[in-house]
């Protein structure tokens, strides 16, 4: 639990303030939800490798995001881009209900073992383009998305419900500003900027074109 605590006051000292998001952090243990060989890492707030050249969010990068969402508990949430699952499940004790897109069917198998191993089950991960959303359960109250692109492609939107947040890495990738959104009338509003970002591409159909 030290580890967790020095990660924890990492996060702190990033700017992060809500308790619930603090709890989370301590409850979920980010030593299994990346590979093996880098879990003596696992506990200081970098990103960490991944396969097909992706990393992991730094923790204090999603915790961010997470706290900009104001999550109650109830919520409906959509993840885009699952990784190793650490992200989904913080959102998974925050929120009622996850639903999570990832792009890598290898990456989704790995995440829903590291899921299913620490007993998190409000969570439905798939494979596929998250740029078109998880259109199955939407609406969604509250929609993070994992990877920078210069616009929210218009499924997400479509998907949001009324009054729902949403936070996505805006930029090129490799040099974003993280941007809260909120829906009202069917247009996205946007709220702030949460935080400047380092951030993979996002790719898909309503984003960058696979190469």
């Amino acid at each position: 639990m030290t580890e967790r605590e020095d990660l924890v006051r990492s996060v702190v000292a990033a700017g992060v303030r809500d308790p619930r998001v603090l709890k989370a952090l301590r409850a979920v243990p980010r030593a299994g939800f990346v590979r093996p060989q880098v879990a003596d890492l696992a506990y200081l707030d970098r990103p960490l490798p991944i396969p097909h050249e992706q990393v992991t969010t730094q923790p204090s990068l999603s915790a961010k995001m997470i706290e900009a969402l104001d999550l109650t508990g109830s919520e409906r949430v959509l993840e885009v881009g699952t990784g190793y699952g650490f992200q989904t499940a913080l959102l998974a004790r925050l929120s009622r209900s996850v639903y999570s897109m990832e792009r890598f069917h290898d990456v989704a198998e790995t995440a829903l073992r590291n899921l299913d191993r620490h007993r998190i089950e409000n969570v439905e991960v798939a494979v596929g383009d998250g740029t078109g959303g998880f259109p199955e359960y939407a609406p969604y109250d509250a929609i993070l998305v994992s990877a920078a692109f210069t616009s929210v492609p218009p499924p997400l939107v479509k998907q949001l419900a009324p009054d729902g947040r949403l936070v996505q890495p805006m930029g090129p990738g490799g040099e974003e500003e993280v941007v809260l959104f909120e829906k009202r009338e069917e247009e996205l509003v946007r709220l702030r900027t949460v935080t400047g970002a380092h951030f993979v591409r996002l790719y898909g159909a309503h984003a960058f074109p696979s190469s």
